[in-house]
């Protein structure tokens, strides 16, 4: 499996990462899309496992969980449908989960069975920075990658704590708030990837509120190594729940622009 650093090394311009809900809308369409994406483009996945109390997540993505779960997605199935994506490509897996479901699974052995399944790292939306050592010595272990979350707010000390905890990329939040989509990016996005890149090294991918290709050029301008979408590419989903093969479509077109955007960037 490539590592983030191996990718992030080699391209040539900011990495495109869409964000699904596993077993969204259903296990084989949810399958179907995310083979969709990677073949219009997206070079990282972040993948959520469906949880019923998603606070970071706003009015779409958590329809995208309630759905997943109504359709029965758990996170053994979760798991074994990543192993399905590795499969058809060895691209690199971000999951971000609740805490909950890794506690309730066996911390060391899920993060042991998500490395088997060909993930890369883990975030926990809901574990801070002060409890990162609940999570952070098994993820090592098992030999995934940690991510942790950054945002507008967040003081410089801290900004270099979460670095120096982080051995993946920094999941930089554009804004205050939970995901969704937005019409503008938020004003502190680009001075925070400032920030960043004078305090570390490490790769700085964005997320919260990208909802179009100028909003990923925006943030691929100002320096991020990464664009994270997820509720834009969630709401394709939503908006053709009785057409699959729209759905599909829709998705690849979207990702395939964002790609091309990125590129002239």
């Amino acid at each position: 499996m490539t590592s983030y650093k191996t990718l992030f090394d080699h391209l040539d311009r900011a990495a495109l990462i869409p964000f699904f809900v596993l077993g969204d809308p259903d296990e084989k369409t949810s399958l179907d899309l995310i083979k969709t994406a990677i073949d219009a483009g997206a070079d990282i996945l972040e993948l959520g496992i469906p949880f019923s109390d998603p606070i970071a997540d706003g009015p779409t993505i958590q329809k995208a969980d309630i759905r997943a779960l109504q359709a029965g997605m758990t996170p053994p199935k979760a798991l074994d449908l990543i192993a399905q994506i590795t499969a058809y490509k060895a691209i690199p897996i971000g999951l971000l989960v609740y805490y909950n479901l890794i506690y309730h699974y066996g911390v060391e052995q899920f993060f042991k069975d998500f490395k088997k399944a060909g993930g890369t790292s883990v975030l926990v939306a809901d574990i801070s920075i002060d409890d990162a050592d609940e999570i952070t010595p098994a993820a090592l272990s098992a030999g995934l990658e940690t991510v942790f979350m950054v945002t507008p707010n967040t003081p410089d000390q801290r900004l270099k704590q979460i670095a120096d905890k982080t051995t993946g990329f920094i999941y930089t939040v554009s804004l205050l708030g939970t995901t969704g989509q937005r019409n503008e990016l938020s004003a502190g996005v680009k001075p925070l990837i400032a920030k960043l890149k004078t305090l570390t090294n490490k790769p700085v991918c964005v997320g919260f509120g990208i909802s179009s290709p100028e909003h990923a050029a925006e943030v691929a301008s100002a320096g991020a190594d990464g664009v994270i979408i997820g509720s834009r590419v969630v709401k394709i989903i939503e908006d053709n729940l009785g057409n699959p093969e729209t759905m599909k479509h829709q998705v690849a077109e979207f990702i395939a622009s964002v790609q091309e955007t990125l590129t002239k960037a």
